[in-house]
């Protein structure tokens, strides 16, 4: 059964686009183009059943468009007991084209057959082979499809494959397509595929079957979105990368069974079966997708050459795979599998199951396997007793989808009258599996409900002992600050009641998750005060938990401004968490310097260390982590300018991280951030709006805050920096409130150009002292060339372009040295405008040549208006005879450069750059590049208005 993915809004039952074949379309195309030559050849396509045959033909077909004559026809299952009937469908084709003297020949013939006149079967397949060579001969090209040639009958055979052969000195495409999974050991097809394919008389091309990659975009296709992973893994386990299966499935209902069109072709598969071969087949299906033989003979009590002789046939069906073992079996796709499954009345399963328990008990078989065939034989006390020992195991090999599976199961299970204790603990396991794999509102009622039992049972320490978790389960569910540190609060309360306040470790893990709380809510120093209280009490042996209170003061550290300190803190929580093999808490670790380095502008670090952690918790099943990580690598991608990859994976975070809204509200900012950036104003404020009201339900800075600046930098372009004003002073208010750097140094600029734009430059002065004292404060050196470009800002605005400058560049320097694009990007333009000013022309075309460059390679759209506003043409007419593009030219001759070096300014080939100084020594009437810079001298003179920049 797939897991459940969000309706479409589109959903169409074929895939609009044809996926996983372009290698296949490739060779037919070259194949096509050797018959227009006049070397024409058979070629055979073969697949299994729903590998997308018929699709890849009609692609094909319509490629070769008009420059064919395109015949086709397909077989039918009673073809082969008519013989030369596959032609019959070709002299329809012919006369739907015109062709009817081929269509009267070719009738003729086969009417010679089916009156069985005496004529040998030689001059007739020859008779036939000679009216289509004749078609061939009489015109254009030719391409002819015959598709299911399983079901051609044997002088239909007979005369392609002479037609083969004739077809190489033709302009004649044979193609012909087949079920692989139809090629029976004694159907006439398979003996005449060998002789032509081994006489290198026809080519072979296979489908394969569709990769989990090709799964995953076929779905979206269909959809009309980005299926989440789990489904995804899901589909391709269940549609084995058939892409007629991953149609069915999709369409036919995610949470359904069989689909009836996959069902009822399988089970017309098993009609043809001898009753014992169908009575072993259902006692395989109910072992499941793999079966060994010595456990199928244990449950059918069948002799060991009866197992053997209905393996034999089904593999000749192929409907099994024998495996390299050389003792088990695969069904050879699931859906087989379940059909067969589906199909076995109730109690017979019923008792099947129990059968298959009792044989795989005594061969002493896997408890995660005892526990699902015990589970559908109804014995659920053996079911809950090994479904939890399965979870266990499940656990301890970090395998925690199945480990909350079997954990499910034995809940489902679970006897009556156990003891209250065994079901808080079972809730609580339940609870910490579906928090690792992202299923935080289910994990929440798990932890609630184990902490109410063991209250129930009097036992306050192992109910405080989950309250760390159930306050991080309800921090991913939306809870805010004052909600989760109440939790924590009133569990230290009622262990103060008890002798000695309760157990060290339980009051450290309290603290701690409490210094987690604050660090949130980036109130650092109660943050650092709680996780240095927690640190004095914790007991030296508890290595969890010491890994879990550096990985929050590593963190808090870096945003108070300590980076050597926090990054260092964070490094040794992870080693540390790693050699204990504390797996949730390293996890954790990875979280904290994976989201640091993304948001401090520290993107050199976070390119080490995000996917380090995207590694570990993928390979640990730490499923939260994993795909808040990802969102977080997808923000880094946005602020380093690499928008292709960034929006892929803030889709795919989307669309994985359902269960963690911190995971979406970070995906949120950062598609957000792309729409903008690509001039998708609507688009843009719908992603920022849901992430602000996120952000303003959970009253978390750093939830609310990115959105608060994406919206107002869509303000500025869109012309309101009045509104861009009022965001930028929201964004102020919540980093003032906690003397926050990280979050406000976007905001600083945004909020300069928003103030100069409505001409209160002394408003933008006070802007940048007020912003800029809480950068100082903290020194984040991420944060720190905002300073000077809002300062060159200021100084721009007052016309002091040489101190602007100065600033501008070391904006620039800065920026490209933490790599970040954005305000990056921005700086250029104002260089570019400084040196305009300063009638610097040809330096102003250099930073607009890099400007472009930047927002090209992004496909950053809103951002070519800063292009166009800067402009590379003089403010005025032209200057004299020249183009806006022949005068870049001419400034950077002036200022010495060769053709090379304008073409790398002018982002233009060497030979353009040439050409063009050709075009103005033409113009100009001058014979050397002096000649261009004297006269570019004197119409650029700063005094010449006319042409200054």
């Amino acid at each position: 059964m797939l897991p459940q993915d969000p309706p479409s809004r589109r959903l169409t039952r074929l895939c609009p686009i044809l996926i996983g074949r372009d290698d296949l379309l490739s060779l037919a195309m070259r194949r096509w183009s050797s018959a227009e030559e006049g070397s024409g050849q058979l070629l055979l396509l073969a697949g299994e059943a729903g590998a997308g045959k018929s699709r890849l033909l009609a692609e094909f077909e319509e490629r070769v468009g008009g420059r064919a004559r395109v015949f086709s026809t397909t077989a039918f299952p009673r073809d082969a007991e008519s013989a030369g009937g596959v032609f019959l469908d070709l002299v329809a084709a012919l006369r739907r084209a015109g062709a009817t003297g081929f269509a009267a020949r070719l009738r003729k013939a086969l009417h010679e057959i089916g009156d069985s006149k005496p004529a040998s079967r030689r001059t007739l397949v020859a008779e036939l082979c000679e009216v289509l060579v004749d078609l061939v001969e009489g015109g254009a090209p030719v391409l002819l499809i015959i598709e299911d040639l399983h079901w051609v009958d044997e002088l239909s055979l007979e005369v392609l494959g002479r037609l083969a052969v004739a077809a190489r000195s033709t302009s004649l495409l044979l193609v012909g397509s087949y079920r692989s999974d139809e090629l029976y050991p004694r159907s006439p097809l398979r003996l005449w595929r060998s002789r032509l394919v081994g006489q290198r008389l026809a080519e072979e091309v296979r489908l394969q079957r569709l990769d989990a990659a090709d799964t995953a975009e076929m779905a979206a296709a269909i959809t009309g979105r980005l299926p989440s992973s789990t489904f995804i893994d899901a589909l391709f386990d269940r549609s084995d990368g058939i892409p007629l299966h991953i149609e069915e499935l999709i369409t036919g209902g995610t949470a359904a069974g069989v689909p009836d069109t996959v069902a009822e072709a399988m089970l017309a598969r098993l009609e043809a079966l001898t009753p014992q071969t169908r009575s072993t087949v259902t006692a395989a299906a109910v072992i499941g997708r793999s079966f060994d033989i010595d456990l199928l003979a244990a449950v059918t009590s069948e002799s060991p050459d009866a197992v053997d002789a209905a393996l034999l046939e089904l593999a000749e069906r192929q409907l099994v795979l024998p495996r390299a073992d050389g003792v088990s079996f695969d069904f050879r796709h699931a859906l087989i599998r379940d059909a067969i499954y589906e199909s076995i009345p109730p109690n017979r399963r019923r008792a099947l199951h129990a059968a298959v328990a009792a044989a795989a008990l005594a061969a002493g078989f896997r408890d995660s396997f005892l526990s699902d065939q015990f589970e559908r034989a109804g014995q659920k006390g053996d079911a809950y007793r090994s479904a939890c020992a399965a979870a266990v195991a499940a656990v301890h090999l970090s395998a925690h989808r199945e480990a909350t599976e079997l954990y499910r199961r034995a809940q489902r299970v679970m006897p009556t009258g156990i003891p209250l204790r065994e079901r808080a603990e079972l809730h609580a396991a339940v609870a910490a599996e579906l928090a690792a794999t992202d299923d935080n509102e289910g994990a929440e009622g798990e932890y609630a409900l184990a902490v109410d039992l063991y209250r129930r049972l009097g036992d306050e320490v192992e109910a405080a002992g989950l309250v760390p978790g159930l306050m991080a389960v309800r921090h991913l569910f939306g809870a805010d600050l004052d909600a989760r540190v109440a939790l924590a609060r009133d569990a230290l309360s009622r262990l103060s009641r008890l002798a000695g306040g309760g157990p060290d470790l339980i009051r450290a893990r309290l603290l701690a998750a409490l210094a987690a709380a604050y660090m949130l809510d980036r109130r650092l120093d109660e943050s650092i005060d709680l996780a240095r209280q927690a640190a004095r009490v914790v007991p030296e042996s508890a290595i969890e938990e010491r890994v879990n209170i550096d990985a929050t003061l590593g963190s808090v550290l870096v945003f108070a401004g300590q980076p050597a300190d926090g990054w260092k803190t964070l490094e040794r929580s992870i080693v540390v968490g790693e050699e204990a093999r504390a797996e949730a808490e390293t996890a954790r670790a990875y979280r904290m310097i994976g989201s640091s380095t993304s948001v401090l502008v520290e993107y050199d670090r976070g390119e080490a260390w995000l996917p380090k952690g995207l590694s570990y918790t993928a390979r640990t099943e730490r499923w939260n982590d994993h795909h808040y990580l990802a969102a977080h690598l997808a923000h880094l991608h946005w602020a380093t300018g690499d928008w292709t990859a960034a929006e892929l994976g803030a889709q795919q975070a989307l669309a994985d991280g359902r269960g963690g809204i911190t995971t979406r509200v970070t995906a949120l900012h950062v598609l957000g951030y792309l729409a903008l950036g690509r001039d998708q104003a609507e688009r843009a404020r719908t992603y920022l709006e849901e992430a602000r009201e996120i952000g303003e339900r959970m009253r978390e800075l750093q939830r609310l805050s990115p959105a608060l600046w994406g919206l107002a930098e869509l303000a500025m372009l869109e012309g309101n920096p009045g509104s861009a004003v009022e965001l930028c002073e929201l964004g102020y208010d919540g980093s003032a409130e906690v003397s926050d750097a990280a979050y406000l140094f976007p905001f600083l600029l945004t909020g300069v150009r928003a103030l100069l734009e409505l001409r209160d430059r002394k408003g933008a002065g006070e802007w940048v002292l007020r912003c800029g004292e809480l950068l100082r404060l903290r020194g984040i050196p991420g944060t720190l060339p905002a300073l000077d470009h809002a300062d060159g800002l200021l100084e721009l605005a007052t016309g002091s372009t040489g101190s602007a400058r100065v600033l501008l560049e070391s904006a620039d320097a800065g920026w490209r040295r933490h790599r970040r694009f954005w305000e990056g990007t921005w700086v250029l333009a104002d260089l570019a405008r400084c040196a305009k000013r300063s009638r610097r022309p040809a330096d102003a075309v250099s930073l607009v040549a890099r400007l472009r460059a930047a927002t090209d390679a992004a496909g950053a759209r809103a951002l070519d208006r800063i292009v166009d506003d800067v402009g590379t043409a003089p403010s005025g007419p032209p200057a004299g005879p020249l183009t806006a593009r022949e005068l870049d030219v001419a400034v950077l001759v002036a200022s010495g450069s060769t053709n090379r070096e304008i073409a790398t300014a002018l982002d233009i080939a060497p030979k353009t750059a040439a050409a063009h100084i050709e075009h103005i020594l033409a113009k100009l009437g001058a014979a050397r590049r002096s000649e261009i810079a004297a006269w570019a001298a004197r119409e650029l003179h700063p005094g010449n208005q006319r042409h200054s920049l």
